[in-house]
């Protein structure tokens, strides 16, 4: 028997877990960040920036909706790739409802292809979303609803821009009736379950990926390692870069320690919103071969180490 709670003005509560899929900078990380009004997840112009499954909390009146952001679906190659795929097909499994995400400005490429080729695994009801649809004409996009409705059996279908925010809100609107009841997970003024320090890390390396563009794609890692709060109530943060060769180091670095410097300063920021404290962030930059080798990297990013098959 289900436990509920009530409470004094509204009647019973709901609350469920919703799993967000989709390809690459189909647009899961906007959405999220949407959806719970604050920023929880990186976004970044680069694909599969998020790694991990990320939590974002929603209220919609006596619903409490987690959002679980899921890594991009795609054909891994390397084992980081392969981990992050497995988490995101994870987050699919152990959710109460998946919304599919779909960018309508390649709805119809390769990558969207196999996704949907793959929605016959999920066993949970499922809901359509599509994004980016200020970018496509009203004609198309009843074409691009049909043909994707017969590919997979979904509740419903959603319409929206997740970067202006259009449509959004009716989404919560719907979730609100269809998680089970049950008592809320979360503290209501709560918008993430991710802690501080590892929405620090995050923080940080979405700016490594906006300063660094091309340069160091996916060959770095953040980890918060100290985390001080001083007598004044200010923060002392000591983050790790890790790079995996000296060449990537010195590019992180950048001509007398500029580009640090600006990453730095733009993550501090953040962070300093983030904590609602003051922050003093102090980013090392380490030479750690094969990083995205090692297990304990994973477990620091929440992933599974996916072990190579012997042959």
């Amino acid at each position: 028997m289900t436990e509920t709670t009530t409470t004094p003005e509204a009647g019973p509560t709901r609350c469920g877990f919703v799993a967000l899929i989709g390809v690459p900078n189909a647009g899961k990380s906007t959405l999220v960040n949407q959806l719970v009004g604050a920023k929880v997840s990186i976004v970044s112009r680069k694909v599969q920036t998020t790694r991990t499954q990320i939590r974002g909390i929603a209220m919609a009146g006596q619903t409490q909706i987690v959002l679980v952001d899921t890594p991009g679906i795609f054909a891994p190659k390397r084992r980081l790739e392969k981990a992050m795929v497995t988490s995101a097909w994870g987050g699919a499994a152990d959710a109460d409802r998946v919304g599919v995400l779909i960018d309508v400005t390649h709805a119809d490429n390769d990558s969207e292809d196999a996704l949907l080729n793959a929605l016959s695994e999920i066993k949970q009801p499922m809901f359509l979303v599509l994004n980016k649809i200020d970018l496509v004409p009203a004609e198309k996009l009843l074409a691009i609803a049909e043909t994707l409705n017969k590919r997979a059996n979904f509740e419903a279908t959603f319409m929206i821009s997740a970067s202006k925010g259009h449509g959004v809100g009716k989404i919560v609107e719907w979730l609100k009736d269809k998680l089970p009841l049950g008592p809320w997970l979360y503290p209501e003024d709560e918008i993430s379950d991710a802690p501080l320090r590892f929405l620090a890390a995050e923080i940080t390396r979405e700016k490594i990926f906006e300063r660094l563009h091309d340069e160091l794609p996916y060959r770095s890692t953040v980890e918060t390692e100290k985390w001080t709060v001083m007598k004044n109530g200010d923060i002392r943060i000591d983050q790790v870069i890790f790079v995996e060769r000296e060449g990537q180091r010195k590019i992180m670095l950048g001509e007398g320690g500029q580009t640090i410097k600006s990453i730095g300063s733009a993550a501090r920021k953040e962070i300093m919103e983030a904590a609602e404290a003051k922050v003093h962030l102090f980013l090392f930059v380490k030479v750690r071969e094969n990083w995205s080798d090692d297990p304990e990297r994973y477990r620091e990013m929440g992933l599974e180490f996916p072990h190579e098959k012997k042959k």
